[in-house]
C-alpha cells in the first residue's frame, strides 16, 4: 500500500500525517476528526482545504497524530502536513498548493515574558503623583 508521510506545523502544534488511497476518512490521535475537533467548528473546512484545491476530494483516507498548541493550530498543522504529503506523492501539485498558501509554515509563536516586564513588551505604568 502507497502512503506519504509529512509533517505539519502551526505555532507550538505539530502534526505527523500520513496519506494512503482510501475513502476520505480522516482520524486523529485515534480519533474520527469529527469526535476530536467537536468544540472546534471550521476544522473540517481547514482540514479538507488542501484536498479541495487539488480536486481530490474523497480519494485519500487521513491518519494523523497531533500534539501542542490550541485546537485551532492543530487543525492547520494538520492542513500543512496533508499539504505536504499530497506534494510528495504527486510532484505536480506543488504549485497549486504554493499559490493557496499551504505549503508555507506559519513562522508567527507568541514572544517570550521579558523580566522587569508584565508580558512580551507591556512595562510598569506610569505614576506621575
Amino acid at each position: 500500500m502507497d502512503r506519504f508521510y509529512a509533517t505539519g506545523k502551526r505555532k507550538t502544534a505539530i502534526a505527523r500525517v500520513w496519506i494512503y488511497p482510501g475513502s476520505g476518512e480522516v482520524i486523529v490521535n485515534d480519533k474520527p476528526y469529527t469526535e476530536y475537533f467537536k468544540d472546534h467548528i471550521v476544522a473540517g473546512d481547514v482540514i479538507f482545504a488542501p484536498f479541495k484545491v487539488a480536486n481530490l476530494e474523497g480519494k485519500f483516507d487521513v491518519k494523523c497524530t497531533v500534539k501542542g498548541g490550541g485546537k485551532s493550530a492543530q487543525a492547520e498543522a494538520i492542513r500543512h502536513g496533508i499539504a505536504r504529503a499530497l506534494v510528495a506523492y504527486s510532484p505536480e501539485l506543488r504549485p497549486i498548493l504554493k499559490k493557496a498558501g499551504f505549503l508555507t509554515r506559519d513562522p508567527r509563536v507568541k514572544e517570550r515574558k521579558k523580566y522587569g516586564l508584565h508580558g512580551a513588551r507591556r512595562g510598569q505604568q506610569y505614576s506621575k503623583r
